[in-house]
């Protein structure tokens, strides 16, 4: 149990850090659209962002039309803030250091870079 507690402590210390850089890499470049979604992810931890981020997700969160979510997180993808899986309706944007293909513990890798 303590050395869960531990490793559980360690995660969002990384995480923490992470998202320090992150934000130093991409602040600048965010509207305030993005930037008020991309928040919202990072708040959900070093877990990530529950589903991944759709179009639907997106313009319910920024409160905006669907066809401007996609142009954003399109925006989002070409910078490198974002990465994406799937296709069609099954798209998923994802922070770059939170994809659904790492497990924790390769979350932990990822982060500590």
């Amino acid at each position: 149990m303590c050395i869960t507690a531990q490793k559980d402590a360690e995660a969002e210390v990384t995480f923490t850090l992470r998202k320090v850089k992150y934000f130093d890499a991409f602040r600048e470049s965010l509207n305030d659209r993005q930037l008020r979604v991309i928040r919202r992810m990072l708040d959900e931890g070093p877990k990530g962002f529950e589903g991944g981020m759709s179009a639907g997700k997106y313009g319910s969160i920024a409160k905006t039309s669907k066809p401007t979510a996609t142009r954003d997180l399109q925006s989002l993808v070409d910078l490198g803030a974002l990465v994406v899986t799937g296709g069609g309706r099954s798209t998923r944007y994802w922070l770059p250091f939170a994809t659904p293909e790492m497990g924790f513990d390769d979350q932990q890798k990822s982060l500590a870079t």
